[in-house]
């Protein structure tokens, strides 16, 4: 029974890292030939800050279980994000959901998140503790959140490119 418990606290600890932060829960309704149905719909932003983040959306008719269907969906949707030593974005980059545009800048170390509404929460469940975004464009917190996401899965490093292009770190730098 001891290996047991001690198998299910690890499998505990692999899920706490796991951090969840709800952006917006929303009342819906749907129009049926009864009348209205009413639900709940929960956008929720999923990340380690240790670079992976993802969002989710789920829908229910409590809210609760809203909140449980969008963490299962954020989990699904995870985008590995590269970080710098400075823990910072490695180059200045554009992302866009639906009709958000977001735009991410590097910071120097000390700068903090500037960034505002959902993609200011990405940011931080990413890990990203040095960045300057802004968000053009849409005032959705859905595809604000959506364009941050897309922003970070585009970032790549230098190794990235070197591999991409067949070339050795020195003969990229040049």
């Amino acid at each position: 029974m001891a290996t047991s418990r001690k198998s299910s606290n690890k499998a505990r600890e692999k899920e706490s890292n796991w951090q969840e932060r709800v952006v917006q829960i929303r009342r819906v309704s749907k129009v049926v030939k009864g009348g209205k149905k009413l639900s709940f719909r929960a956008i929720v932003i999923v990340g380690n800050e240790r670079g992976q983040v993802g969002v989710g959306v789920g829908k229910a008719s409590d809210v609760i279980g809203a909140v449980k269907k969008g963490v299962a969906d954020g989990k699904k949707q995870l985008v590995d994000v590269p970080l710098t030593k400075a823990n910072s974005i490695p180059h200045p980059i554009e992302g866009r959901g639906g009709a958000a545009k977001v735009m991410l800048r590097p910071a120097a170390p000390g700068t903090g998140v500037i960034a505002g509404g959902a993609v200011r929460i990405v940011l931080e469940m990413a890990g990203v503790k040095n960045v300057l975004a802004k968000q053009l464009g849409s005032d959705n917190p859905l595809n604000n959140a959506r364009a941050a996401v897309n922003a970070l899965d585009l970032l790549r490093t230098f190794a990235d490119v070197a591999e991409e292009r067949g070339l050795t770190l020195e003969q990229v730098y040049g």
